[in-house]
C-alpha cells in the first residue's frame, strides 16, 4: 500500500513503506526566504501585530521599523539531531530556512514606543497611536473696519 510521498532527488513520487536513509540536503528546500503570517489587529489606541514563530529563539528575531514600514524576519534552522536519529522522513511540511514580512503601518502611530514579547512561540507587537488633544478654538467676529 503506498501512503507516503517521500522527497526524491529528481521529483515526489509515491514510494512503499521502506527503510530509506534520509538525506538531510534532500529535504531542505530551495526558497530563499517564506513569508511571515501574521494577523494585523486595530482597537482605538493600538496596532497588534501578531505572528506565529516556533524553534526560534526570541534573540534571532530581527524586528526593525524604518520611516513606516516594519520588518519582521528570522531564520529557522533545522534540529538536526532531531532528524539524524530516524532513518526515513515519512511527513515533511515545516518550513526551514528564512522568513520575513514587510508590513506598511499607516503614519498616526508612536513608533518611539514600540513594544514586543515573544510567548509561547507567538510574537505579539504593539504599536500605540498618536494621541492628539483636542481643543475647541473661538473664533472671533471680526469688525469689517479692520480688514
Amino acid at each position: 500500500m503506498k501512503i507516503f510521498w517521500v522527497w526524491n532527488d529528481s521529483n515526489y513520487e509515491e514510494n512503499e513503506f521502506e527503510n530509506e536513509s534520509l538525506n538531510i540536503e534532500e529535504t531542505t528546500t530551495d526558497f530563499e526566504e517564506w513569508q511571515v503570517a501574521v494577523d494585523i489587529i486595530e482597537n482605538p489606541s493600538e496596532i497588534i501585530i501578531i505572528s506565529p514563530i516556533a524553534w526560534v529563539d526570541f534573540e534571532d528575531i530581527d524586528l526593525s521599523i524604518k520611516e513606516w514600514v516594519l520588518i519582521i524576519s528570522w531564520e529557522r534552522k533545522k534540529p538536526l539531531e532531531l532528524y539524524l536519529n530516524w532513518s526515513v522522513l515519512r511527513v515533511s511540511e515545516i518550513f526551514f530556512g528564512h522568513f520575513k514580512r514587510t508590513i506598511i503601518l499607516p503614519e498616526n502611530l508612536d513608533f518611539d514606543n514600540i513594544k514586543a514579547v515573544l510567548d509561547k512561540s507567538i510574537l505579539v507587537v504593539k504599536i500605540p497611536k498618536l494621541k492628539f488633544s483636542w481643543k475647541t478654538i473661538e473664533i472671533e467676529n471680526i469688525d469689517n473696519s479692520l480688514i
